[in-house]
């Protein structure tokens, strides 16, 4: 299982997963497979920061997430704001089930198998009291066209919420979120909502001693190019693109080079208009990179190519003409930027990982 880029996150979908078989499972068996499958990330070393479940799965990761520790979001989709809600979409079946022990019943035109063991474990779930307890960042995507869990489910859990709480309108998708663009929204909107609550901390169940400024390690997980980068304990990963045979889960090696020139820049305006008490709201830096023949290199020949980092400094506030012009000086007296254009020297040596015997035969 492959960690992103701040820590493990857990998924539950109760429909349309489940092959149209509720036979074999209830609202509480998924809480607590919920707790048996964080419970084994914590034996592997990978924290759960982030629930995410849709429809029932929703409900089920608001539970599982106050028993939970380590836990700092939880996003639901089309989920019912008391799991109860999900019975009212066969109401005209519960006593079939209620006599024969199963029924089938159909949510959103597909057929499902439910058991009277499913219908009273949903009947004793208490999801909007969850929901208030939780003292966490909670996120809310509903479709105001879902007729299998109302968008009135979405306004109850809202409602029940403590801040900070968030509610994303999912347009007209349907509950299953059958069009893939309106996943891709819904994944999008989760990624970038909760990097504001997952800080990239590394636990310390990773395992790693900070000996040096930046260790960099290969992960042996998403592709034979991923590697785990550690700077100041948090941890961030650099791959290479899926054409070079990577993964794409991070910057490639020339991504972090240039991000570093990027960082650096904006980092070095704001000091100096804040010295200088210059109306500079907000910086932003967009760079590229490539190898390319240099007309203007004297040492090089023809076959020669240098490498060329491209930098558009973009900046928002009141700021004259002057001003800005001397921003621009400024810009290239970053530390990151002399040192891509000065003396470098690399100092590198290898040995065997701790514990580990060469081999004299080799």
């Amino acid at each position: 299982m492959t960690r992103p880029i701040w820590e493990s996150r857990l998924w539950v979908q109760n429909l349309g997963e489940s092959d149209g078989d509720f036979t074999e499972t209830s609202f509480s068996s998924n809480v607590a497979d919920l707790e048996a499958a964080a419970a084994w990330m914590k034996e592997e070393t990978r924290q759960v920061g982030l629930l995410v479940g849709h429809s029932l799965g929703g409900a089920a990761v608001i539970v599982a997430a106050g028993r939970l520790d380590g836990v700092k979001a939880v996003a639901t989709i089309n989920a019912p704001s008391d799991a109860d809600h999900v019975l009212r979409n066969f109401a005209d079946r519960i006593d079939a089930i209620e006599e024969t022990g199963q029924a089938e019943v159909k949510l959103g035109g597909r057929p499902f198998t439910i058991t009277r063991q499913f219908v009273e474990d949903v009947h004793a779930s208490k999801v909007t009291e969850a929901v208030h307890a939780l003292d966490l960042p909670l996120l809310f995507l509903h479709a105001p066209t879902d007729n299998v869990v109302g968008i009135e489910n979405a306004s109850g859990l809202f409602q029940a919420a403590r801040h900070p709480k968030s509610f994303i309108s999912l347009d007209d998708a349907d509950h299953f979120l059958s069009d893939p663009a309106d996943s891709a929204y819904a994944a999008t909107v989760i990624s970038a909502w909760a990097s504001r609550y997952l800080g990239g901390v590394a636990e310390t169940g990773d395992r790693i001693d900070q000996t040096h400024d930046v260790i960099v390690r290969e992960t042996g997980e998403a592709s034979r190019f991923q590697n785990e980068v550690y700077i100041q304990g948090r941890r961030y990963l650099a791959d290479e693109p899926e054409k070079m045979g990577g993964s794409e889960t991070g910057p490639d090696p020339y991504g972090w080079v240039t991000a570093g020139l990027g960082a650096c820049t904006s980092m070095t305006l704001r000091l100096y208009a804040d010295h200088k008490k210059w109306p500079l709201e907000r910086v932003t830096v967009r760079l590229g990179h490539e190898k390319t023949h240099a007309e203007d290199c004297e040492t090089c020949g023809p076959d020669d190519k240098v490498d060329v980092f491209t930098r558009a400094i973009e900046v928002e506030g009141a700021l004259d003409e002057t001003q800005l012009a001397r921003l621009l000086e400024i810009a290239d007296k970053c530390p990151v930027h002399r040192t891509l254009e000065g003396e470098v020297v690399v100092r590198t040596e290898i040995a065997h990982a701790a514990g580990e015997k060469s081999n004299k035969n080799a």
